[in-house]
């Protein structure tokens, strides 16, 4: 039995490898590209949940809330830029928004005060919240508040959040 001259298969042998080559590298983009649309979709999704349950408890102080018009009704956490020091990386935005809805769990207890009591409130909730360590996806962060604003009965409050590191 005789084999073939291979020589006259190289020509061809080397189109198929080169065509299935292109097919590896096209599915390496592809699948690339399908998972960075999937992380963006996610971190939207993550922020509508947040935004979804927030508008929940905005909903139920309204409601219970309704006739006085000198209560908090609605708690507002925002993160003020924070700069990433010397060693950190920067703050991982799903982390920073399961920060602050831990934070703003913690912070519920203020909802249904009134207003002109936020003096003493607002001391206590520094006391409290002040430097307090949160754990995010197995690190820990802590929270130090910047800001705190009472308008209309909505309360406003600017923190700022960093790595905690263990002294």
């Amino acid at each position: 039995m005789r084999l073939p001259p291979f020589h006259r298969y190289r020509r061809f042998s080397q189109i198929a490898a080169v065509f299935v080559l292109g097919m590896i590298a096209g599915g390496v983009v592809y699948n690339a590209i399908y998972h960075m649309a999937y992380n963006v979709l996610w971190l939207n999704n993550q922020d509508l949940r947040i935004e979804i349950e927030q508008y929940k408890s905005d909903i139920q102080t309204l409601k219970k809330y309704t006739n006085t018009s000198t209560v908090i009704r609605e708690i507002k956490v925002r993160t003020e830029g924070s700069k990433a020091r010397e060693g950190t990386a920067a703050l991982d935005p799903v982390t920073a928004k399961e920060v602050l809805r831990k934070l703003a769990a913690d912070l519920e207890p203020m909802r249904g005060r009134s207003m002109f009591e936020i003096d003493s409130d607002g001391k206590l909730a520094r006391l409290l919240l002040d430097s307090k360590i949160y754990i995010v996806r197995e690190k820990e962060y802590t929270v130090s508040i910047r800001t705190m604003l009472v308008m209309e009965g909505v309360l406003q409050i600017w923190v700022e959040i960093s790595p905690y590191k263990r002294s």
